[in-house]
This record gives C-alpha cells, sequence and structure tokens, in this order.
C-alpha cells in the first residue's frame, strides 16, 4: 500500500489503548433526503441548505468511515484517537483523528483545548515544545516520551472530546457549511470535507479555497443553477491537479474509485449501501 496521502501517512501500533466513548446516536436517514430533487433543476440553495446532510449523525459517522479507509486502510476511525507519528513529510508529528500536525498548528491547538478542559494532564507539559515546532517540521522536545502521552491521554474522554470538537470547528463544519451554500446534498458535503482535511481550510491554490475557485472556474455550482454533478467533477478534477503535485498524494484513487463511483451512481444523499476502492482494497457500508 502507498503512504497515506494525507496530512498524515501511516499506521502506528495502537495495542493496549483503551477508548473511553459515547454511544452514537445512529438514527435512519430522512425521508426528505432522500426525496430531494436535483438543486440544479431549481431547488433554491437556501431551502437545501436547511435540508439533512452530512451533519446527521449517521451521516457523519460514514463520512468518518470514509475517511479512515483512506487515511488508516480501516473503517474503526474511533481508534485513532490515540494515533501518533513523527515523519519526514515535511509536517512534522501527524497525530489523531484527523491528522493533526505539529507544524500546521492544529496539534498545537488541540493540545491546549485539552489542557484548558484539564490542567495536569500527560500533554501538557510539551506545550512549549509544540509551540516552538509550530511552523516547522522538527521533533525537537517531542519524541518517545511525547508519543507516550499522546496514547495515555487518547483514554481520556476529554482528549478524545476534544479532538472532536477541533475536527468539527476546523474542518467538519466549514466543509459542511460551504457546500449547503453552493448548493450541494451530501455526496458533495462529503466531498469537501474530504478535501479540506486532507488540503487544508486555506485559499491558497492547493488549499481547500483554491481548489474550489478553481473548479467555480469552470462549471457553476447549483446555487448559481449549474448542474451538481457537473460541479462536482470539476471540483473533483481540480482536486486531482493538486494531490498529483505531491508524492505523498499522488494516489488518487480516494477520488477515483470512491467518490467519482459515488457521483457517476448518482448517489448524492449518499445512500448505503456504498461499496469503494482504496489504494486497490474494498469496502463496504452497508447500513
Amino acid at each position: 500500500m502507498p503512504q497515506r496521502p494525507a496530512k498524515r501517512l501511516s499506521l502506528t501500533a495502537l495495542a493496549g489503548v483503551t477508548l473511553v466513548l459515547p454511544a452514537l446516536a445512529l438514527g435512519g436517514t430522512s425521508a426528505a433526503s432522500a426525496a430531494a430533487p436535483a438543486v440544479g433543476s431549481g431547488l433554491s440553495a437556501r431551502i437545501q441548505a436547511a435540508a439533512p446532510g452530512l451533519d446527521d449523525p449517521h451521516k457523519k459517522d460514514i463520512a468518518m468511515q470514509l475517511v479512515c479507509s483512506a487515511e488508516n486502510s480501516s473503517l474503526e476511525w474511533r481508534k485513532y484517537f490515540a494515533y501518533i507519528e513523527p515523519y519526514d513529510d515535511g509536517r512534522g508529528y501527524t497525530g489523531g483523528i484527523v491528522g493533526f500536525t505539529s507544524r500546521t498548528g492544529d496539534m498545537l491547538e488541540l493540545v491546549e483545548n485539552y489542557t484548558k478542559a484539564k490542567p495536569g494532564n500527560p500533554l501538557a507539559a510539551y506545550l512549549p515544545a509544540l509551540r516552538k515546532a509550530n511552523g516547522s517540521d522538527s521533533h525537537s522536545g517531542l519524541g518517545k516520551p511525547f508519543e507516550e502521552a499522546w496514547r495515555k491521554a487518547a483514554q481520556d474522554k476529554a482528549f478524545q472530546d476534544a479532538q472532536e470538537a477541533l475536527r468539527d470547528r476546523m474542518y467538519f463544519n466549514p466543509a459542511v457549511k460551504q457546500a449547503k451554500d453552493d448548493g450541494l446534498r451530501t455526496l458533495g458535503q462529503f466531498i469537501y470535507y474530504d478535501a479540506i482535511v486532507m488540503h487544508g481550510p486555506g485559499n491558497d491554490s492547493d488549499s481547500f479555497g483554491g481548489i474550489r475557485k478553481s473548479a467555480l472556474a469552470r462549471v457553476k455550482p447549483p446555487s448559481q443553477g449549474g448542474d451538481e454533478k457537473a460541479y462536482l467533477n470539476a471540483f473533483l478534477d481540480a482536486r486531482k491537479k493538486v494531490m498529483k503535485k505531491e508524492e505523498a498524494h499522488s494516489d488518487t484513487s480516494r477520488v477515483d474509485t470512491a467518490q467519482r463511483v459515488f457521483l457517476n451512481d448518482g448517489n448524492f444523499d449518499l445512500e448505503p449501501p456504498l461499496k469503494w476502492k482504496v489504494y486497490g482494497d474494498s469496502y463496504r457500508i452497508d447500513k
């Protein structure tokens, strides 16, 4: 299997980690979503934004499984609260359920938030080193003791909650909001979320904002009267160009044999059963 093509790259040993997890309400999908007409055929963006989407708890869990299949070759995303590894990929340390990194600042923010909620936690002592490493690929002051502290913290529900809260604030909520503003249904919302997790929420050409800008230059989104499938194909085309610029992102199967499969099937509501491949490995979600 090639290197994991996102902000983080490969699997880490998770043996011995006990996760404290709340029960997730996996309710059924609203019939209103399944019956929604094509946005490009006249449904206004305002009405579409009010419809159920990826923020439905069950669909959100599906989104996390889909991303985990590409990032970790697994559907068990909750195991990755404990994930932490150093890489020579320019991002320093990478850890957690969406690959927070020591270079990009989200790992520092995560540990700061956790420490505010629970002072004296196992990671608090590493805040000075994380602040120094921010903006660089340095591992200085971190190392094996930091990795052990991260895995210990991952047993704490407060740290798990901090990871989910930062994921939502920095990645999930902005992606879903922008997708709804663009008139996209659940699949489009997921396509935006997967892109923002990998490429970051910035506006430069290689970030989520730049990819979206490139797609908008070619095709109107449904909110502007465009065709939903044509727009999402343009977005995926733009994303693939960005992915191929970096060796760690060069495998585009998460687009070609996953997201594009759902799009070609017309599964705009991301309804199970879902079947897809990443790196040639097959996955399915039946309900």
